[in-house]
């Protein structure tokens, strides 16, 4: 498996022939997302667990199609994986806690923003695989897509890893644990960017005379539809916004505000890099 890999949650292969047992830590939404995912791709209920203290119905509700929720740690046996889906600001009280579960031949997997390696690894106390991973929440659609980097796994781990991530959508692999910061800012991140683009389409549509509704509807649907074309299409995003654009038309003459040299292209790239300081600061 490359470093550069894509996947989408529809190939193929999947969990059906996942033995041992997987341990979801947290399924909040996006440990929701996930536990979900693992079910469509296949994933045998029975070999599926979830420590969740404050379980949603829906969370709830897996336990009658098998899943074991809040079973007793000591209870848990061969585990094969643990995914930690936990808020960051608890992970310090919760990860020494999974200590009695893991061994040495198990995959911790972590999507907790801001989180190093290291800090897993000091955390857990145990030697084991180690994961990192950086997923957004498209996720819960099965859209997402999810950057991922590993420490001390076999190819047997990373491609199991491959599998857990990838049924919530694409994953990509990195070998630069530093590039993670940037991959939050980007895709992590991202799509409140895109929300609030719709968000000030439909202002917008607002001041030039639409009807509220109108203009929330035009907002959302627009973004909507090129997202999908953009995910459909094997043009490049540049071309196209060229092909929608006519010379000395209407698009044209927004672009050209858009386009300027205070415009989208470098308030992006000051927002990113405020988003990638942020999460070196909370990564300490």
């Amino acid at each position: 498996m490359s470093a550069a890999d894509k996947s989408s949650p529809n190939e193929t292969r999947d969990l059906r022939d996942f033995s041992g047992t997987l341990v979801l830590v947290g399924a909040g939404k996006m440990g929701g997302a996930l536990i979900e995912g693992w079910l469509r791709s296949g994933l045998n209920a029975k070999n599926a667990a979830v420590l969740e203290p404050q379980p949603s119905p829906q969370i709830a509700a897996l336990a009658g199609c098998g899943v074991q929720l809040n079973p007793q740690l000591r209870a848990l046996a061969d585990v094969a994986a643990v995914v930690i889906a936990v808020k960051p600001q608890v992970a310090s009280a919760v990860l020494p806690t999974l200590a009695r579960m893991i061994g040495p031949a198990t995959l911790a997997v972590s999507i907790m923003a801001g989180r190093t390696l290291q800090f897993l690894s000091d955390a857990l106390a145990r030697p084991c695989a180690l994961v990192r991973a950086m997923p957004n929440t498209p996720a819960a659609i099965g859209r997402g897509i999810t950057v991922a980097v590993a420490l001390g796994a076999s190819a047997a781990q990373r491609d199991l890893a491959h599998r857990l991530l990838r049924a919530t959508g694409a994953v990509e692999w990195i070998e630069d644990e530093g590039l993670m910061d940037a991959v939050t800012a980007v895709s992590g991140s991202g799509p409140a960017y895109v929300f609030l683009l719709s968000e000030a389409l439909a202002q917008a549509g607002v001041a030039a005379g639409l009807p509220p509704r109108l203009a929330e509807q035009l907002a959302r649907e627009t973004v909507a539809g090129s997202g999908e074309l953009l995910h459909r299409s094997t043009l490049d995003a540049a071309t196209l916004r060229e092909n929608v654009t006519s010379p000395g038309g209407t698009t044209a003459a927004a672009l050209a505000v858009l386009m300027s040299r205070n415009g989208l292209v470098p308030l992006m790239r000051a927002a990113i890099a405020a988003a990638t300081r942020r999460s070196r600061e909370l990564a300490g």
